[in-house]
């Protein structure tokens, strides 16, 4: 096989194909070299990007006899690449993925942008990783590289890294979304990681937050769907101390595909009324008429409160293609 990008005029010739009734072109090739935006840049209007993600869940446990809490811990663990089925031990699994880091991700990124300075990129990379699911922006991020790492990159080429990781499909950045005043916030957004075992890779298997984890994959499993996802804020007025005040409440996730739309907390554990109302506020506090889903670690039947709000476990979510019952 011939790398397309190698060839003085290759466009040329794959359009002469892609003209033949009889034949189907597909075009792959290397972060390094050839992004799906190159590809809609030159094609543009001739052609439809496949998206193709990580093993789902779902994907992963075919043909797997194990206990579901058995797959579920090595899923969250070393994630749904699936050259991992051709890894046996836990040992090469973890030195698959570190691999994959070093040798194919990270170097096709510092090929591709001609990054310099690779320390601060990669200081940049274990910062996403720690906080999936944090709000964050580049100033945010800059402060915390200088505190903990030491590290002084400006906010322009903290944004341009970021941008790099998501054209090489590592990370999704989610928008914050204020439900009631139907408009994004600039800059605030949400990371995770396309795969959480290369998350957990990157941070050497050291920071498996379950909570956090659960929450990817839940983001994750959203898109492979096909939907469209950002991160939710309702904005209420309460009066402290006779002086009126803005309370902000996060919903985790807004789930949008055409028509449909859902509104979706995840909730690893609800010990107790107070966990329970916590997650409930945000819900409560949206008046429209949109479906509104909770999703929790443990494994539950699926049921609907006296308000209307969907509970359903984990694997029920997961397993079944169907958002709601």
């Amino acid at each position: 096989m011939t790398d397309a990008t190698t060839v003085d005029g290759f466009e040329r010739i794959v359009n002469g194909l892609n003209a033949r009734d009889n034949v189907d072109v597909y075009i792959t090739g290397s972060n390094s070299k050839f992004l799906s935006s190159d590809i809609n840049t030159i094609f543009r209007g001739r052609g439809d990007e496949v998206r193709v993600y990580p093993l789902s869940f779902k994907e992963f446990c075919t043909d797997r006899n194990e206990s579901i809490g058995e797959l579920w811990k090595e899923y969250y663990t070393y994630g749904g690449m699936p050259a991992l089925r051709n890894h046996r031990t836990p040992e090469q699994k973890v030195a698959y993925l570190q691999r994959l880091w070093m040798k194919t991700y990270l170097t096709d990124v510092i090929d591709r942008y001609h990054v310099k300075n690779t320390q601060s990129l990669e200081a940049l990379t274990d910062s996403l990783c720690s906080s999936v699911g944090s709000l964050t922006n580049p100033l945010r991020i800059r402060h915390i590289l200088e505190s903990v790492q030491k590290v002084k990159l400006s906010n322009d080429t903290i944004a341009n890294y970021i941008t790099y990781l998501e054209d090489s499909f590592l990370f999704e950045g989610a928008k914050r979304y204020n439900i009631k005043g139907h408009k994004y916030y600039e800059s605030i957004k949400k990371y995770y990681a396309v795969d959480v075992g290369l998350r957990n890779a990157k941070l050497n298997f050291c920071q498996q937050e379950i909570t956090h984890i659960m929450e990817n994959v839940i983001y994750n499993e959203l898109r492979i769907r096909g939907y469209l996802v950002d991160v939710g804020v309702v904005e209420t007025r309460v009066y402290h101390n006779g002086k009126s005040e803005y309370v902000l409440h996060e919903v985790d996730f807004i789930a949008t595909n055409g028509m449909k739309k859902y509104y979706i907390q995840s909730a690893f554990s609800l010990p107790d009324e107070e966990k329970m109302s916590q997650e409930l506020v945000p819900l409560r506090k949206i008046d429209d008429s949109f479906k509104k889903i909770v999703i929790v670690g443990d494994d539950i039947a699926t049921y609907v409160n006296d308000e209307g709000i969907v509970f359903m476990g984990l694997f029920q979510f997961l397993k079944n293609e169907k958002v709601v019952i």
